[in-house]
């Protein structure tokens, strides 16, 4: 990762228990192939499916990724125009309220149809949210070209959410297909937040885009 913000450590209390309100239901999945830019053809593919999930405002869709190698060898996620192969670990998750995890499970044993390639989908399971306070987001909306205007902005969005921003990383930018033309994203890792800050992030997201995979926080190992 490249430039970011940074500020001194403060103590943190023992975690509270996570709540429940908002879940991550995890599919696994059979299929062979995902377009790597598979963003706006895979929302469509969830939202033929379930119909409220495009008007939902606490629906997120976390994208499918490959398995990177640690010999050196480039994601097939790095090639836009390229596909992704899949595993027996790949999963498909969507983050969800939990009063709309039952309705989602209409997903269970369907295929979905992605730009030309097929997934199916097996029995959903509840993850609770992390309690861990470094969390990461693989694509936030970024229309900036500029990275330190990036994480002015940012700095300035997670204040106005109340959210007091300590230590920020921006990383790898990548551009996605949108409807309305390229959509600029990139990576950002938050550490030193608090448990109620880390909850209210994962549970909300940064950005616009969640319902495609956009602006979405996972657990990320804490820097030291």
């Amino acid at each position: 990762m490249s430039g970011g913000y940074w500020e001194e450590e403060r103590d943190q209390a023992l975690p509270p228990a996570v709540a429940d309100d908002v879940v991550d239901l995890v599919f696994p999945v059979r299929g062979q192939t995902l377009p790597a830019d598979h963003a706006w053809a895979l929302a469509a593919a969830v939202a033929a499916r379930l119909p409220w999930f495009a008007d939902e405002p606490g629906a997120g869709l976390h994208l499918v990724h490959a398995a990177a190698s640690g010999n050196g060898w480039q994601s097939p996620e790095d090639d836009d125009d390229g596909v992704i192969y899949l595993s027996r670990r790949t999963r498909l998750t969507l983050r969800l309220p939990r009063e709309r995890v039952d309705d989602a499970r209409r997903l269970e044993g369907a295929t979905l149809e992605i730009a030309g390639h097929a997934l199916t989908l097996g029995p959903g399971e509840v993850h609770l949210l992390s309690p861990l306070t470094t969390l990461y987001a693989r694509y936030v909306i970024a229309p900036e070209d500029d990275e330190g205007a990036f994480l002015a902005r940012v700095k300035q969005e997670l204040a106005a959410a109340g959210i007091a921003c300590r230590r920020m990383v921006c990383g790898r930018t990548r551009h996605f297909r949108g409807p309305q033309g390229p959509v600029l994203t990139r990576s950002l890792m938050l550490d030193g937040l608090g448990h109620a800050e880390s909850q209210q992030l994962q549970r909300c997201g940064l950005g616009p885009g969640r319902r495609h995979g956009f602006g979405l926080f996972i657990p990320h190992k804490a820097v030291k």
